[in-house]
């Protein structure tokens, strides 16, 4: 009953959350939108489904690494750094924390797409062919898994993050920075920001990441470019992506794409690049 009551309370903080989401993105997406929307209501769906999947089986999944990483990291800090970490400004600690968590994440995502294995479950991410807020939620569970795993790890084996009450909140901020970061960056805005786009991840920086023509594989980085710039992986030019998507194809459906990725894998179908954005997968 204990297990019942505390899943009831999570999916109703997702809802509550789901609901704020909507009343700060739909008025945006329709007063500034790059593209004009069209109609999705299955694609929405899904995007739904993933949502809560994705709110909910990670606090699950993640619990026993987090645990191990939190044992390990106990056992290989020298206690004058870990002194001198827990004695560093709750500033200090927050900014080095987003450092240190978007270079894991960067390296995870960038994995995501280079090893062949992992793009079986990061591609149900870039299989929508029209981008908006809510496309941020459509992602295999393995891939936000290990993702937000590789974003986590350098914060608790470098000790900036731990089971204290202090270590939990800066992870906290870390995670909840990300995720309403993430809801931004892919939003169907047709916003620039100038030279702030040297500096933090903008629609434009994370749409050529979401691209489907030769500049794919770009833009890895969740909210700080400069990691891109520093590995060679950074793509903005003045203009939007002509197209979305991906060349395989992606099992239609939400419960198809949650199990495809975990059978033998087929040969590869290439297609010919799309020319401009089409409809949703």
């Amino acid at each position: 009953m204990h297990h019942l009551i505390a899943i009831g309370l999570k999916v109703a903080s997702l809802t509550v959350w789901l609901v704020l989401l909507t009343i700060v993105f739909l008025p945006l997406e329709r007063l500034f939108a790059l593209h004009p929307r069209r109609l999705r209501a299955r694609a929405v769906s899904a995007d739904l489904a993933y949502y809560f999947l994705n709110g909910l089986a990670p606090v699950v999944l993640l619990s026993i690494p987090t645990a191990i990483l939190v044992s390990m990291a106990q056992r290989i800090t020298p206690a004058v750094y870990a002194d001198f970490v827990a004695d560093l400004p709750v500033g200090v600690k927050i900014g080095a924390g987003i450092v240190v968590s978007e270079l894991g994440a960067y390296w995870g995502h960038r994995f995501s797409h280079e090893n062949a294995w992992m793009w079986r479950f990061h591609k149900v991410h870039h299989s929508p062919e029209r981008i908006d807020w809510l496309v941020n939620t459509r992602a295999h569970p393995i891939d936000v898994v290990f993702t937000r795993l590789c974003g986590l790890a350098p914060l608790y084996l470098l000790g900036l993050a731990d089971s204290s009450g202090e270590g939990r909140q800066l992870t906290l901020i870390v995670t909840m920075l990300g995720t309403f970061w993430s809801f931004l960056v892919h939003g169907n805005l047709r916003w620039r920001f100038g030279p702030l786009e040297w500096l933090v991840a903008t629609p434009a920086f994370h749409h050529w990441h979401h691209t489907n023509d030769e500049n794919r594989d770009r833009n890895y980085a969740a909210l700080l470019p400069v990691i891109d710039r520093v590995f060679k992986t950074h793509h903005l030019p003045n203009h939007w992506p002509p197209v979305y998507g991906v060349d395989e194809p992606v099992a239609p459906g939400f419960v198809d794409q949650l199990l495809d990725p975990l059978s033998a894998p087929r040969p590869p179908t290439q297609t010919p690049l799309k020319s401009s954005v089409g409809s949703d997968s």
